[in-house]
């Protein structure tokens, strides 16, 4: 699984219009799953999100994590994360997981940190969506479960 994950102090989603899913404080997680992903990737990724201490304490230093200072979660399926761009100038998503497993990883990365007490939104699966965010910092990180992060 790859993840970009933003710090932002607000967030959301649109579909057609409708906000589906909106946050404040906190991190944007554009979440991507590969064939063989599966749900220890989910619950060591989700592990690995809540446990990054990137937001500032009373010393100005990024050493809080995400329930220190009760930020929430927007995530985003994003299976552009697995395009390579190396041959040509379209990409190819043969990497990327089919949209069965992707939901399903998706889903459960979802599930399990809900599970630690975050409170997430989500973007709705497969539809086209219009994401807003203020970049806090700006802090952007990437992870990915098959480099142990």
């Amino acid at each position: 699984m790859r993840a970009v994950v933003q710090r932002v102090s607000r967030a959301g989603v649109t579909v057609d219009d409708e906000v589906v899913g909106s946050i404040g404080k906190g991190f944007v997680v554009l979440l991507g799953v590969t064939h063989d992903d599966s749900e220890a990737d989910a619950a060591s990724l989700a592990e690995k999100v809540v446990g990054l201490r990137v937001f500032e304490d009373d010393a100005g230093k990024m050493n809080l994590a995400l329930g220190d200072v009760q930020g929430q979660c927007l995530v985003v399926s994003q299976f552009t994360l697995y395009g390579d761009c190396r041959k040509g100038r379209r990409p190819s998503f043969v990497a990327a997981a089919g949209p069965e497993l992707a939901e399903r990883l998706y889903e459960s990365f979802v599930g399990c940190l809900r599970a630690k007490g975050t409170v997430v939104a989500t973007g709705r699966f497969r539809a086209h969506m219009d994401v807003e965010l203020v970049n806090d910092g700006p802090v952007t990180l990437l992870l990915d479960s098959r480099k142990e992060f």
